[in-house]
Formats: structure tokens, C-alpha cells, sequence
């Protein structure tokens, strides 16, 4: 949490109130807090622990008194231009704009940028340390919804709904936040490790053109995953099969010859509603909510 307070309090754009939102907390991130000394820093608590970040949000869209809204995962990191980039462009007509994030998986297993496509389609799934909208979005559509209540995440259910409502999203395309994703990442709530964040915002203050030298990392990076991909895929007889038969055969044909080496699934019977974030938290380290 510090570290992601601290690449808010380095933003070049200032005019800001943050208000950081505990989740029933019984730990030391009140101290935490406490110690930063700024007075655009808030301390909220909520009285019982929710589950996940829709509440805590909420609470924060209650007492927020600014006409734009952000968000930030406590783990994850903003650039120092992410609010001005943002904010410009909800300045230009936007109702919600929304920048890329660096997606990092575990240390050794990868990086992506986020969200996968520029323009938003309803379903697609946007992070929220992504996006900024106005108030007056919120205050229309409604907040987050508890996720019991739905068949998919309540981040991607708001967009949706932000969407439905007409509003106008506006994709910025820069380089705006790290992700440290946490769904991948076996007990990190229970852990608490930091030194991913610790090491990436050192970098961040101290590198020069970072933004554009991760970006080509990150170019090089899915370069190379297709690369391997291919060669593997070089090395399996069938692969080459597979490319003949649609070079010499007509889709329907190609479909045909395939039909006799796919069997059909056995469907799965629907899970319950907020069941892939209970165990998203014990994966994560953290007990089921009753």
C-alpha cells in the first residue's frame, strides 16, 4: 500500500483528494496511512470486512468529493502522467476514459498490456486501476454491485452498464499503470509481499523514458511467446497437417476432417453466483466470506 500511495502522490497532476479505503482492516494500514503526512490523504475503514473491492468502493464514491473518480488496487502502481492523460481526456467530451496497464504475472511467467483491445466492447474487461469517469456517471447508472449478485465480476458489469447508459468511453493510448495480478498469485494477501512494487516504483522515478522502454520490452516479450509457440508448434506433425488441409480443402471440408478427432464437452453445470470470488480469496490466501 505505501507504494501505491506513493505513485499517487507523484502524479503530475495535483489537484487531487485520496481517499484510501480499508476493507475492515484490523492491521496496521491506519498507520500506515497516518504516516504520509499529506493532507489529500483520507483514512476510511469500513466496520466489517465485504470480500472483495465493491463495497470499499462504494464507500469511497459516497464521501469522494471531486468531480472525477479514479481507482487503484492497493498493490498496484500508476504512472506519474496516468491522471493527467486520463483527465484530459474526459476534459476533450469523455465520460470514462481508460489507459493501458502493464499486466505482470509472477516474477519469471510473463507480462501483457491490459486491457486486450482498444475500444471497449460490452463484456470487455477494463482494470480499474485503469479508468477514470466522472461523478456524474455513477451518480446516473448506480454503483458496484455486490458480487453474489452477478454471473460475472462487478468491474466489468459497471462498464457494461456505463456503456448501455450512452455514455462515452475513450480509450487513452499510453502507458499508464502497472498491474501485479494478484489472481495469480497463490496467498499474496495471506503473504503480503511488497518487493515487486518496491522495485518497479524505484524504477519508475529513476529510469529515464520508462514508459516507452517497458512498452518495447513488453513488444519483445510477445515477440518471443509467438516465436516459441511456433517453433513448438514446428516440432508436432499434426500442426503441419492441420495448415495443409485448410490451404487445400474448403472450410467445410477442413470442419469435416475435424470432426471425427473433437469429441464435444459435457457441459458444466452453472456455478453459483460470486462463487469465482471465493475462490479467487482462498487462492489468494484469504478465508470464504459467509
Amino acid at each position: 500500500m505505501p507504494y501505491s500511495i506513493g505513485s499517487v502522490l507523484r502524479q503530475t497532476f495535483a489537484d487531487f483528494e485520496l481517499l484510501v479505503v480499508g476493507d475492515g482492516c484490523t492491521d496496521d494500514s491506519e498507520a500506515v496511512v497516518g504516516r504520509v503526512g499529506d493532507p489529500r490523504v483520507k483514512w476510511i475503514n469500513l466496520p466489517a470486512n465485504t470480500g472483495h473491492q465493491s463495497e470499499p468502493n462504494n464507500e469511497g464514491l459516497r464521501q469522494a468529493r471531486g468531480q472525477y473518480i479514479a481507482y487503484l488496487g492497493h498493490d498496484d502502481l500508476w504512472l506519474p502522467h496516468h491522471l493527467s492523460c486520463l483527465v484530459s481526456a474526459l476534459e476533450e467530451g469523455a465520460d470514462l476514459a481508460y489507459g493501458m496497464s502493464l499486466l505482470l504475472e509472477p516474477e519469471g511467467c510473463g507480462r501483457r498490456p491490459g486491457p486486450p483491445e482498444q475500444r471497449y466492447q460490452p463484456g470487455m474487461w477494463i482494470p480499474p486501476t485503469n479508468v477514470v469517469h466522472r461523478r456524474s456517471v455513477t451518480d446516473h447508472v448506480g454503483g458496484w454491485r455486490h458480487y453474489r449478485e452477478l454471473d460475472t465480476t462487478p468491474d466489468v458489469e459497471l462498464w457494461r452498464r456505463v456503456y448501455t447508459a450512452n455514455y462515452r468511453f475513450a480509450f487513452v493510448p499510453r502507458w499508464t499503470a502497472i498491474k501485479f495480478t494478484a489472481a495469480a498469485r497463490r496467498d499474496v494477501y495471506e503473504i503480503r509481499p511488497c518487493h515487486e512494487q518496491a522495485a518497479w516504483s524505484e524504477r519508475i522515478q529513476s529510469e529515464d523514458d520508462f514508459e516507452i522502454a517497458e512498452l518495447i520490452r513488453t513488444v519483445f516479450a510477445m515477440a518471443s511467446q509467438i516465436l516459441t509457440m511456433a517453433a513448438q508448434a514446428r516440432a508436432k506433425p499434426s500442426y503441419w497437417v492441420l495448415l495443409h488441409d485448410f490451404v487445400q480443402e474448403t472450410r467445410r471440408g477442413l470442419v469435416r476432417r475435424c470432426r471425427r478427432f473433437i469429441s464435444r464437452p459435457t457441459p458444466l453445470p452453472p456455478r453459483p453466483k460470486g462463487d469465482w470470488v471465493d475462490a479467487g480469496r482462498e487462492f489468494k490466501g484469504l478465508q470464504r466470506m459467509p
